[in-house]
């Protein structure tokens, strides 16, 4: 569902001038390739490096969450809340639905009086296994505090809560909604030409390769003794950092790799998005697969990382997304998945 504003341009499909960024292997052989768009800018906005076209229209999905919780802080709303770097990673995460999600969520939601119908981000099976098998065998019913978006919710909620809003925050009308896509637009430095509706019922604004990396960058090069905008920015970076299995879970690319890296912040997205947050370097990463495969945004990314020093390429949780073994039913390995060598410079 697009949004319903004027769009005084044709919309372009992402494939248009798509690079191959990530290689499939079966044997010596390339048996698949996976295209698609690869930003990093530097703390001034600049393109500093490309695959690809930089000025592709995406929709960033979840990555951007860290950008939709900015007016969660600057409101004041969150320190209304006494909210703390564990909520604030919830509100950046794409979590499991694990106890040790939906655990702080729960209290955070019960502390300001909300309750889980409040919720307009839908009901979803936990994504963590045990939690899982433990509410089918409870007999249980998947709740809205299970759905992976629930800490980015509960920010909506506590920021709705602090603007005085109708119950409907997921609208795109809703001054929450616009207070989001204020953000959003400042920190891409450039306006959003149209939105879908995600998967959490929640708007996303759509924006280019170099917008979504140029508001990482900004992320990046944010100090604490910054203007307000900037002290936002780290508290929410940090929280990321301070907490990496709150922002995914374990086994997660975003947890693993972010534990394996020393103060850098990634955040994956649906449909093969990945961004990357490098303080020390004062850098923002962007990636986009056209086709929309986690496997090739997870491989893409860990290249990317490995290429600007940040992360060890022997790791292994850079060895598991960036040069993963494919293993038939047997067990045999029988390619590989890798970066383009255009992606490795």
């Amino acid at each position: 569902m697009l949004g319903t504003e004027p769009i005084d341009h044709e919309i372009e499909s992402p494939a248009r001038n798509d690079a191959v960024l990530v290689e499939v292997t079966r044997g010596d052989r390339v048996e698949s390739v996976h295209r698609g768009h690869a930003v990093i800018c530097d703390a001034d906005g600049r393109v500093s490096w490309s695959l690809g076209d930089p000025q592709a229209i995406i929709y960033p999905r979840s990555s951007c969450k860290m950008i939709q919780a900015l007016p969660l802080i600057e409101s004041g709303a969150a320190d209304a809340a006494g909210l703390g770097p564990r909520e604030l990673a919830l509100a950046c995460a794409s979590h499991q639905g694990a106890a040790i999600h939906s655990g702080p969520i729960s209290e955070w939601l019960a502390r300001q009086g909300f309750a889980d119908e409040d919720y307009r981000c839908g009901a979803e099976t936990p994504r963590d296994k045990p939690t899982r098998e433990a509410l089918i065998r409870a007999h249980g019913a998947p709740r809205q505090i299970h759905n992976n978006c629930s800490g980015k919710h509960a920010g909506f909620l506590t920021l709705n809560r602090h603007l005085r809003g109708g119950p409907d925050y997921e609208r795109p009308d809703h001054p929450v909604q616009q207070a989001v896509r204020a953000a959003f637009e400042e920190v891409t430095g450039e306006p959003s030409p149209f939105y879908g509706i995600d998967g959490c019922s929640a708007p996303n604004f759509a924006t280019s390769m170099t917008g979504l990396a140029r508001a990482m960058a900004r992320f990046s090069a944010a100090r604490p003794g910054g203007d307000a905008r900037e002290r936002a920015m780290v508290r929410l970076r940090e929280a990321m950092v301070a907490h990496p299995e709150l922002v995914a879970g374990e086994g997660r690319a975003c947890t693993e790799l972010m534990r394996a890296m020393d103060g850098v912040a990634i955040k994956t997205g649906a449909e093969g998005v990945f961004v990357a947050i490098l303080p020390a370097q004062r850098l923002g990463v962007a990636v986009k697969i056209t086709d929309g495969t986690t496997r090739a945004s997870e491989c893409a990314i860990a290249a990317l990382l490995v290429r600007l020093g940040v992360l060890d390429p022997a790791h292994p949780a850079t060895v598991r997304r960036m040069r993963p073994m494919l293993r038939n039913w047997r067990g045999t390995e029988v390619g590989a998945i890798r970066p383009a060598p255009a992606l490795l410079g």
